[in-house]
């Protein structure tokens, strides 16, 4: 067959049999359906999967609630994802009242630029209150109202699979109630615990936070998490 050259020919390559191939696979590979990653574009659907958490931290007049709003990405597909999208806390205290709106429209805007946002945790647990931290109900210690606010963002990323959570297993469980059921039966228990979970002459964790660490047979261990000096 001849083919008539109208143009001037600029360049040329040699072909290969195969070359069409690849070019068919290649094209079918750019047509198919990427996943839908988290970025700012994206607009706000009319429905969003919320959970609220509530804190009552002493530092506080009255309770506060941390609303997490998540967007679901890819639903029904093999990449479905869940996102939090942003952020809202409300209490009747009016004293935190402006640096809260702040606080709440940065981590918002965050989540909705997508990427790794799970750096917000360790950046909010960092803040450290000049007036000192306080613990909070079990015996955990809180340096700061931020930072208990990046505590509840860091349960709702474990709840929705951004962070791996770090739980005990059956048996550490196990040798752990046996070690409090064993230290408590040895010592006296003192009434006025402050509200905590273990034993009122219990330390605080460096690991954990958690004012649970006991010394039995010369080894400092933590009934929280387990964290031993011994190994």
């Amino acid at each position: 067959m001849t083919v008539k050259i109208d143009k001037k020919i600029v360049g040329y390559r040699v072909t290969k049999a195969d070359d069409s191939a690849n070019q068919s696979v290649e094209s079918a590979e750019n047509q198919a359906p990427q996943p839908i990653e988290m970025n700012e574009h994206i607009e706000r659907p009319d429905f969003l999967l919320g959970t609220t958490y509530k804190i009552k931290p002493p530092v506080a007049e009255h309770a506060m609630y941390i609303t997490i709003n998540d967007i679901l990405l890819n639903e029904d597909t093999d990449h479905e994802s869940r996102q939090p999208y942003e952020v809202f806390i409300n209490s009747k205290s009016m004293e935190h009242f402006q640096w809260v709106i702040a606080l709440t429209r940065v981590i918002s805007a965050v989540f909705r630029k997508g990427g790794d946002v799970t750096f917000l945790v360790e950046e909010l647990r960092s803040v450290y209150d000049p007036n000192g931290g306080y613990f909070k109900k079990g015996g955990v210690f809180m340096p700061s109202l931020v930072a208990e606010i990046g505590a509840v963002i860091e349960k709702h990323m474990k709840a929705i699979g951004l962070i791996e959570s770090e739980e005990l297993g059956d048996v550490a469980k196990r040798v752990l109630a046996e070690k409090r059921a064993e230290f408590e039966s040895r010592e006296s228990a003192n009434s006025d615990g402050g509200g905590s979970d273990y034993p009122a002459n219990a330390t605080l964790c460096s690991k954990c936070n958690t004012k649970a660490v006991i010394v039995m047979d010369g080894c400092a261990t933590c009934l929280s998490c387990g964290d031993s000096k011994c190994g």
